[in-house]
């Protein structure tokens, strides 16, 4: 919106042969009817001079997440059965976990990495009094919907508005046991923007910083942080050395022994024809960050799902990797390994 006002306003100078920077009053000239500026210029410097303590009212955001009941927290031993990760491997996850206490899952498609930060956040919280959450980034996420910023209020004025971390940490600090944000999805957001003055809590845990709208900012000792991010979506960027300094990373590849455990009763398809086509289909890929995972499989009834999956789900993910050697997929259509995959 102010892009598209500062246009505007310029467009406007210049038709009376003025030229300048769009100053605040020139930007609420553009908003507010004349008869009205006062009243909102004087609304909008309250909200700018930062109360001390934010406003939880929120205006324009996203809606509050819908909090359940937790099941069971799940045991370290289930977490690795479940998981299908050695023992050995899972302790080092939760070892650098809670030494950084910001950890990110990262790989390719299919390798279930939403779902085991959700599994190590209820590992995480326990039987303790905190709780986990979880929010999708996405390209239009900004610093606004993430810390704080300035929103227009229902009938006139601006109001200061906690952003989804403020009030995750606020709830987060009434807590005794530890509190886990999910990140979904996270290098979709341009996180340098998204994070702003917390890119330095990160770092320095201990430590409190003034924000932007006005008080004292600090991240409860309780707060986990854990992102996904997939490795193969080319359209966002790399993330930059700065804020994977502060983040410890957990790579999560294809199992083929949780697949073969998913399906240990199955009827009708042969499990280990499929396995074997994955790892050929691997191969000729031959990137771990453009890996076909198992969880486009693991589906109920799969002998009867599976030639949907196969030619509406693996078959365009292929077109599109091989896409300059359409020639590559030609092993691969379904029509070729139906024989093969599917029994009886």
């Amino acid at each position: 919106m102010i892009d598209v006002q500062s246009i505007i306003w310029v467009a406007a100078r210049e038709a009376q042969g003025q030229t300048g920077r769009l100053t605040p009053r020139g930007q609420i000239e553009l908003d507010v009817p004349d008869s009205d500026l006062d009243e909102e210029q004087s609304e909008l410097g309250e909200a700018l001079a930062g109360p001390a303590e934010l406003a939880v009212t929120t205006i324009v955001a996203e809606p509050a997440p819908v909090y359940q009941a937790r099941r069971q927290p799940p045991t370290q031993a289930e977490l690795a059965e479940t998981l299908c990760l050695p023992a050995t491997a899972l302790a080092g996850w939760l070892s650098a976990i809670h030494r950084k206490k910001q950890a990110i899952l990262q790989g390719p498609p299919g390798t279930g990495k939403t779902f085991a930060a959700r599994l190590l956040a209820e590992h995480l919280v326990g039987t303790g009094d905190g709780f986990v959450e979880l929010l999708q980034f996405h390209p239009t996420y900004a610093y606004e919907d993430f810390m704080q910023g300035i929103r227009p209020v229902p009938g006139g004025g601006f109001e200061l508005v906690e952003g989804r971390f403020l009030a995750f940490c606020r709830r987060a600090a009434a807590c005794q046991g530890p509190a886990v944000l999910i990140l979904d999805e996270m290098n979709r957001a341009p996180l340098a923007r998204v994070f702003g003055e917390l890119m330095y809590l990160l770092e320095y845990r201990e430590a409190a910083i003034p924000l932007a709208g006005g008080g004292q900012f600090a991240i409860p000792g309780n707060v986990f942080i854990l992102g996904t991010m997939n490795t193969a979506d080319r359209s966002i960027a790399l993330v930059d050395f700065a804020l994977r300094r502060r983040f410890a990373f957990l790579e999560m590849q294809p199992s083929y022994e949780l697949l073969r455990q998913y399906h240990a009763d199955a009827e009708g398809v042969a499990i280990e024809a499929l396995i074997s086509q994955m790892r050929a289909l691997n191969q000729l890929i031959d990137d771990p960050s453009y890996a076909l995972g198992v969880t486009f499989f693991l589906v109920p009834e799969l002998a009867a799902q599976l030639p949907s999956i196969w030619q509406t789900e693996i078959e365009p993910y292929l077109a599109e990797y091989f896409f300059d050697r359409p020639e590559r997929l030609d092993p691969f259509r379904w029509e070729k390994l139906a024989d093969k995959l599917l029994t009886g």
